[in-house]
């Protein structure tokens, strides 16, 4: 419901600096009060059946029976409320039910701020500073803890049958889940749906990344309903695409070029860099995979007597590296290389290096989740050219594609 300008302007009436409307006696302290009141009214008389003083309410067994004082908190600092009591004592406020102890939109608060990488103690102090509120960690803790309810049953979700695209990649962070700070991997699995939009399929957790556990993952997506993978997007670790292989026969694995790119400039110099990436861009960005061996066989000649390992692991990895020449232009665009995940990935390095380490391996699920929740929102459109490249893949893997 709309407010109107004229509403706001008596509201407004006598307030001459930001404490007026801010501070501890401010206009939106006072108004949250009236308001939280008169809502609290509004449900005692939707429970008794009648309004207040109204002769309706004579001999119904039941009546208004004064009022208790309530401390709760509030985005706008602690209030004290005046909650309506009933003679039977059946009525339940839904607005401040009883046991809690602040108003609703206060836990979305807390759950938000820790979405954006910040820690218990980070948003006690926030609150405190801010809205003059004291909150404990302990009641933050269980506020956040709540949510991992929602990431179980998000995680154990049914998928869809089939997913053209999936990128397969992992995240670092940090965990002081048995003591001491040890390094987590975090695996994420981006799949690109049959509208093609993103859809983040689950996170897991593990000690480091490696491709025994990548193999549990490809398997819990299969139980979880994925009958088909078209084509997985995977950096270079050794035993990936086998792991995928294994539960997805008919799966191509398409590894990223970028991090080829990034291995081969690993030991090139700084003088020679710029060079050497050029010749590297000869090879994958070649139009047919002939003119792109063709390229290789050049590269080869140019720069093994100085840089032999560079070419031996192109042409070691080659039959997954050229896999993308088998597809048109806007099929090649989506799996050139896992861009995707990476720059979901970047979105929660964003959150987490905030934190140096978290204190659980559940910790780190919360705040993952719920900044995942955050980034998808933005997911709003197909990624560019699907119809194009949809089109291709009904040609391509068109009895695959009606599962």
């Amino acid at each position: 419901m709309p407010i109107s300008d004229t509403l706001i302007d008596q509201l407004l009436e006598g307030c001459s600096s930001p404490e007026d409307i801010l501070g501890e006696s401010g206009l939106l302290r006072q108004l949250t009060k009236k308001v939280a009141e008169r809502a609290l009214e509004a449900e005692m008389e939707s429970h008794l059946g009648y309004a207040k003083h109204d002769t309706a309410g004579k001999n119904t067994g039941n009546s208004r029976n004064g009022k208790n004082r309530k401390s709760v908190r509030s985005i706008h600092g602690d209030i004290d409320l005046d909650v309506p009591r009933d003679r039977n004592g059946t009525f339940e406020p839904q607005l401040v039910k009883k046991g809690e102890k602040q108003l609703q939109g206060f836990d979305d608060r807390i759950v938000s701020l820790y979405a954006r990488g910040m820690t218990t103690r980070d948003i006690q102090a926030h609150f405190q500073e801010t809205y003059g509120v004291e909150v404990s960690p302990t009641f933050i803790s269980q506020v956040t803890n709540a949510v991992m309810d929602e990431v179980n049953a998000w995680q154990n979700r049914p998928l869809d049958t089939v997913y053209p695209i999936v990128y397969l990649d992992a995240l670092a962070v940090r965990s002081r889940e048995s003591g001491m700070v040890q390094n987590r991997s975090v695996y994420l699995a981006l799949g690109i749906n049959m509208d093609g939009e993103k859809e983040l399929l689950g996170l897991w957790m593990a000690q480091t990344e490696g491709a025994k556990f990548w193999l549990s993952v490809v398997t819990e997506l299969k139980n979880r309903g994925v009958q088909d993978i078209l084509i997985a997007c995977v950096d270079g670790l050794k035993g990936f695409p086998e792991a995928i292989e294994a539960v997805y026969p008919k799966t191509q694995v398409q590894l990223c070029i970028v991090h080829q790119v990034r291995y081969s400039l690993r030991y090139v110099s700084w003088k020679q860099r710029k060079e050497v990436a050029a010749d590297l861009r000869t090879i994958y960005g070649a139009v047919t995979l002939s003119a792109a061996e063709t390229a290789l066989d050049a590269f080869a000649a140019k720069w093994d007597e100085e840089h032999p390992t560079i070419s031996r692991s192109w042409r070691a990895n080659w039959e997954r590296l050229c896999v993308f020449f088998d597809y048109p232009p806007q099929i090649r665009k989506v799996i050139y290389t896992t861009n995707a995940i990476e720059s979901l990935n970047a979105s929660l390095r964003k959150v987490t290096k905030t934190r140096r380490s978290f204190p659980t391996d559940k910790s780190v699920m919360k705040v993952l989740y719920l900044a995942l929740h955050h980034i998808s929102k933005k997911w709003t459109m197909p990624i560019r050219d699907w119809k194009q490249a949809m089109s291709q893949f009904i040609i391509i893997f068109g009895d695959r594609l009606s599962l």
